[in-house]
């Protein structure tokens, strides 16, 4: 990181663009091949593919790897390679199931199909996942059906399936083990237990009721602190699990809606947001909370709508923002 200053842009020439044939939406880095990032097409129709593509940060290049591309039916919802660098490429994917792929050499080939619906004529479509980095055979999913469901990825199981909330789960992150969060369209953030799975805890419920909550970042360096936002809304709230209800910070720069978050990998106190006015901003968080006020350290201008953003936990300097036909990696 640079000295930070509230009027520091990230500069133009750490900016590497990957121009797609697609509309892109969502994007994951992979563990195992730091070179590699997939990225999935967002056509609003059956059709719809998934590319893995091959990021040199020594050139400064992103190009397509064309034996590594697989069509994929509906947008996935989220991407996500298996957070251990050592099992090998298999990359997760969410839609109308639960999918997970293997990477080769020259090819992409489907492993598991996991469907949880209790009926064979409809699935209810899955807004997201989020693979457990503790025990990799878990993966929590979030559905349009008010359900988060734990599954054992490694036998194909479901685990477990909780009706977490009163109304759609936009998103679901775990802290730990088996503790997990979810957002949903009633507005709440609540926080789950595995072991005690008759209850779990609201943290946080929106000031408006019934505003939803759309996405969810745990800080994985700093397992107090979460962050979510508001439906529509320029507002990122940090929510610290040990006082609920209240956030600890708002951070409130953007000019339009907020659409995607993500925490440092490497660092408790950065976040980085992205959102309809095309702007990147880097934050850094002061020690005490309940600071309000803040100014983003960092800030980028992609020129349109930024609809998803990632920060490589493989590569920390490098930060992925999804526009449009485009995907930029932004050197922070």
């Amino acid at each position: 990181m640079g000295s930070s200053t509230q009027e520091s842009h990230l500069r133009s020439e750490t900016c590497v663009t990957y121009d797609s044939p697609f509309p892109i939406y969502a994007m994951a880095f992979s563990a195992a091949d730091r070179r590699h990032i997939a990225v999935g097409s967002f056509v609003e129709e059956f059709d719809n593919r998934v590319d893995i593509l091959c990021f040199d940060d020594e050139c400064y290049s992103i190009k397509p790897i064309p034996a590594l591309s697989v069509p994929h039916p509906y947008p996935a919802t989220k991407l996500m390679f298996h957070p251990s660098p050592a099992t090998g490429n298999l990359l997760a994917s969410s839609g109308d199931y639960l999918r997970l792929w293997e990477i080769r050499d020259a090819s992409i080939e489907p492993i598991s199909t996991l469907d949880n619906s209790k009926t064979s004529d409809y699935c209810a479509p899955l807004t997201s996942f989020d693979w457990n980095e503790v025990e990799p055979h878990r993966i929590g999913t979030s559905s349009i059906d008010t359900t988060c469901t734990i599954w054992d990825v490694e036998k194909g199981v479901v685990e477990t399936q909780l009706i977490s909330h009163d109304k759609e789960v936009y998103d679901i992150a775990w802290r730990e083990a088996g503790v997990f969060g979810s957002v949903s369209g009633d507005g709440s953030v609540r926080l789950f237990d595995l072991r005690h799975k008759e209850r779990s805890t609201i943290l946080y419920e929106s000031p408006k009721p019934e505003t939803p909550l759309s996405r969810l970042a745990w800080n994985k360096q700093d397992l107090r602190y979460m962050a979510t936002f508001l439906m529509n809304s320029n507002k990122i709230l940090i929510l610290d699990t040990r006082y609920p209800t209240v956030a600890a910070a708002e951070l409130e720069r953007h000019q339009g809606c907020v659409n995607a978050i993500a925490w440092a990998p490497l660092s408790c106190r950065h976040i980085s947001s992205g959102g309809d006015d095309g702007q990147a901003f880097l934050w850094e968080l002061p020690i005490l909370s309940g600071t309000n006020g803040i100014d983003p350290m960092y800030m980028y201008s992609a020129g349109s709508e930024i609809n998803q953003l990632h920060w490589s936990a493989a590569q920390p300097d490098w930060i992925a923002v999804a526009l449009e036909n485009k995907m930029q990696m932004l050197k922070v």
